[in-house]
């Protein structure tokens, strides 16, 4: 039995989920706002509207106030790489380390260049090369989010590579492979959409603020249009690469489909729960039963293999099998997984005592068990089963509520084309309401993605347990506290400057 430091390992984890899910609260922001900045800065130097400009160096200054923290977090994020995880970086770091370099040295670069531009060019350079570094400072932003999300998607999914035993690493084979992989581009289709959609709920709901005090009507009004459309058009590309998400993640990983739904018994006609509540248990590795729950009948098995009387399998399935379904238990992937990593170990040793025949013949087993590999950290089948009532109630959160923002973008774009927008407080408090709501149903999505995949730090072939650093446990409690204060301080002031600003309001050309 593989022994591991469990408070290590949870601690390593707490302190990554925590620097993450504080780095995500800035990044959504800063994907979408750019665009609309962009826009917005197309019609001023269409239109020559003062107007427009003075809507555009407005939500600049929200941008710029999001952006420099969320830097701050995103680089703390990536040192834990080699801090915290470091036999992770050194199982993948070929492969995981190119989409990360890339992102560093073309995406990030050039986002930082004509930031500069953006933001302290006016006046010093023509309308059209302004507003053209506006736009690529837009795409440099989400050619950042690309190649991070691919490395992500690679995890979800590890294509494009192939181990090699004498380094005991995955080296990358095939680099097209990695980046266009259906797990890449549905994870960061899925992704930019939904921040898109949550940069438009951010400014909707700061110009509904102005509405409700009666001020700044027209450049409420303005920006309202924008982020309405804007917010509509890719709400409606979110819920269809959710679709496909969906699809793939049955595919690829299928644990976490099952989980998503509590799914525990694999079957034909499988309906999909819409709504429902789930029976506390702290012992989340054993059938979560149903309070109650609200059920579309066939969903689950159309939503996962276009057709509604596809099988699709459970959560037992997998930890006990199903051998008429092709599908093996985890414990037979367990043994088998040991046995690789006895065979890779054998192997290494033959090969430094020169044996070539016993060296050969590992290196034989170890291959034909290759694809078990990572199941072999595990001890028990139910080290496998991720946290099935977190998955469950975060994808609901996420679906629900990504509803009823598309519906309040078409009820605000409507009322933006009508010219009925004034007057209307309750829609003002909603849309003011739906700030911290939209950004509770983005961490959602990324509680589904990341703690949906667990144990996994790569599907299938490196577990949590394996990855982590043999570093000391108080190391990592101290540094969780350290950054736990630092990040709250830093939102904090983050939020109150953006208060702050919001009270001030646009400035007018001659105050700027």
């Amino acid at each position: 039995m593989i022994e591991f430091n469990t408070s290590l390992i949870e601690w390593s984890r707490a302190q990554f989920a925590l620097t993450a899910m504080f780095h995500w609260l800035f990044v959504p922001l800063t994907l979408g706002i750019t665009f609309m900045l962009a826009i917005m800065e197309t019609i001023y130097v269409r239109t020559n509207d003062p107007e427009w400009k003075r809507i555009t160096k407005f939500w600049m200054t929200i941008f710029g106030i999001n952006f420099a923290i969320g830097v701050a977090t995103g680089i703390i994020l990536e040192f834990e790489f080699g801090t915290n995880w470091s036999n992770y970086s050194w199982f993948v770091g070929d492969i995981f380390g190119a989409p990360l370099a890339v992102e560093g040295i073309m995406a990030f670069f050039m986002e930082s260049t004509f930031i500069a531009i953006m933001f302290f060019g006016w006046n010093k350079v023509s309308k059209r090369f302004h507003l053209a570094s506006t736009w690529l400072t837009a795409i440099g932003a989400n050619l950042s989010a690309l190649w991070i999300l691919v490395a992500n998607a690679w995890m979800q999914n590890p294509v494009g590579m192939k181990f090699n035993p004498d380094t005991a690493r995955n080296e990358m084979q095939n680099f097209w492979e990695v980046l266009f992989s259906p797990t890449a581009i549905n994870k960061f289709l899925h992704t930019i959409t939904s921040s898109y959609m949550l940069a438009a709920i951010v400014v909707i709901g700061i110009s509904s603020w102005y509405l409700l005090k009666n001020r700044d009507i027209l450049f409420a009004k303005r920006s309202i249009v924008v982020a309405a459309a804007f917010g509509l058009l890719f709400a409606i590309v979110t819920i269809s690469t959710g679709d496909s998400s969906a699809r793939e993640m049955a595919r690829v990983q299928p644990m976490k489909f099952a989980a998503m739904e509590n799914h525990y018994h694999g079957k034909s006609f499988a309906p999909l729960v819409a709504f429902g509540a789930l029976t506390p248990d702290p012992d989340t590795t054993k059938k979560q039963d149903f309070v109650f729950k609200i059920e579309i009948p066939n969903m689950l098995s159309y939503m996962a293999f276009l057709s509604p009387n596809a099988y699709v399998p459970g959560i037992y399935d997998f930890t006990h099998g199903n051998p008429e379904k092709g599908i093996i238990s985890y414990q037979e992937r367990i043994d088998k997984g040991k046995v690789a990593i006895n065979a890779l170990a054998t192997y290494k040793q033959a090969k430094k005592e020169n044996n070539d025949s016993l060296a050969l013949a590992s290196l034989t087993t170890f291959e034909a068990n290759y694809q078990h590999f990572g199941y072999g950290f595990a001890n028990t089948p139910e080290d496998l089963i991720p946290p099935v009532a977190t998955t469950f109630y975060s994808f609901r959160i996420m679906v629900i509520f990504g509803g009823l923002f598309l519906l309040l973008f078409i009820y605000m774009f409507y009322l933006s084309i009508k010219n009925k927008l004034e007057g209307k407080k309750w829609l003002y408090y909603i849309a003011i309401a739906s700030i911290p709501l939209v950004y509770i149903t983005s961490q959602a999505g990324w509680i589904v993605a990341e703690i949906g995949r667990q144990p996994w730090v790569i599907q299938n072939l490196m577990t949590t347990k394996a990855a982590v650093s043999h570093i000391e446990t108080s190391s990592v409690i101290i540094t969780f506290w350290l950054f736990a204060i630092t990040f709250t301080a830093l939102l904090i002031a983050e939020i109150r400057i953006m208060l702050k600003q919001i009270k001030k309001g646009p400035k007018t050309e001659g105050g700027h």
